[in-house]
């Protein structure tokens, strides 16, 4: 990405734009990282709307690698529908890395995770 594309927003409509609220935020007033999954899972549902009200959705996440002060965590999505005719449908996928934070909010190593 080039400097100039830092300071100006993609040429097009957006497909969703939405300011988050106080309600969307830890006390130090960082937006959730999930409630931004969520606005960026409606965004992606406008034009693919691949999930019905009445699915039975499955997720699973696996973890698929550690580093020094992170995770990352792989996780799959299916929606099972018409429960009588047994239609299951991979509806999406997401790769989240979580940074672990200390009390000055940097980076800080991960404790040692049991298994991995």
């Amino acid at each position: 990405m080039e400097q100039s594309d830092l300071n100006s927003l993609p040429e097009g409509m957006p497909t969703l734009r939405v300011m988050p609220m106080p309600a969307d935020a830890n006390i130090h007033g960082d937006v959730f990282g999930g409630w931004i999954m969520a606005q960026v899972d409606i965004a992606g549902a406008i034009p693919a709307v691949p999930v019905f009200v009445g699915d039975l959705l499955s997720f699973y996440a696996k973890i698929v690698k550690t580093g020094r002060t992170s995770i990352t965590v792989n996780v799959e999505v299916y929606a099972e529908r018409n429960r009588l005719q047994s239609e299951i449908v991979k509806v999406t996928e997401a790769t989240l890395t979580y940074v672990a934070t200390g009390e000055d909010r940097r980076p800080r190593e991960l404790p040692v995770l049991p298994g991995i």
